[in-house]
């Protein structure tokens, strides 16, 4: 996977991932934050290269480089590895294809207690480098799994006992009515049409977030941050 940035490479470092290669400007493996990075990254046999200036605008997809890129391995991931972790929270992501929402969902689901995060059908890849800087390092740390069908996923949780709880934008229970305290899976459609109506049937129960008219819905990473919340708050987590 690309990592782009002084933030998301240190991020990488702290969380055990293997850097094979990382490349630095001249002035960016000078400031502070770059040598103590170089450091690490020696101390743990990384390969650090020196690249120019136009070089580093060729190698980085953004539009501004900081002067930092990487390869590095992927962290291990899989759909059992997401739904094991105790007590469950799982945030399973339909066709979000979006890759700065879904770096964003993973972001939000971390910050607020979840223990995993499914992007299934044709959500983008949680380890593209959009979704990795959306994430802001929530990625690396967090069990993550992509390129899972809704299906499977759904089996899965079935097999392991989740409450399976579809996100709808109206007609659905209020979150504080509903209880998260047992292994629970949120379902959340992609932008625009949201969840399909078989995977809204083939829940346990529906979940509207109460909005103020004319608002008819919120960008989903919002919806997770706010759903994810109210269950930390019933757990007692926060």
């Amino acid at each position: 996977m690309l990592l782009d940035g002084l933030h998301l490479v240190s991020e990488a470092v702290a969380a055990g991932i293997t850097l094979r290669t990382v490349a630095f400007t001249a002035r960016a493996r000078a400031s502070d934050e770059g040598a103590r990075l170089a450091g690490l990254l020696a101390a743990r046999s990384a390969e650090i290269v020196e690249v120019s200036d136009s070089m580093m605008d060729a190698m980085s997809p953004v539009s501004t480089p900081s002067g930092v890129v990487a390869i590095a391995d992927r962290p291990a991931s899989s759909l059992a590895r997401v739904l094991e972790s105790s007590p469950q929270l799982v945030v399973a992501a339909i066709d979000v294809q979006e890759p700065g929402n879904v770096g964003a969902m993973v972001r939000a689901a971390e910050a607020f207690g979840a223990t995993g995060v499914v992007c299934c059908g044709a959500s983008a890849d949680v380890f593209g480098w959009k979704a990795l800087r959306g994430s802001m390092g929530s990625a690396l740390r967090l069990p993550v799994v992509s390129g899972v069908s809704a299906e499977d996923a759904l089996a899965a949780m079935r097999g392991r006992g989740f409450h399976v709880v579809a996100t709808v934008p109206a007609g659905g229970a209020r979150p504080e009515s509903l209880d998260f305290r047992r292994p629970t899976a949120f379902l959340f459609g992609g932008e625009g049409r949201g969840l399909a109506d078989d995977t809204v049937a083939a829940a346990d129960a529906r979940v509207s977030i109460p909005m103020l008219a004319p608002v008819e819905s919120l960008n989903v990473a919002v919806a997770v941050a706010l759903m994810i919340w109210e269950a930390a708050r019933q757990r007692g987590s926060l």
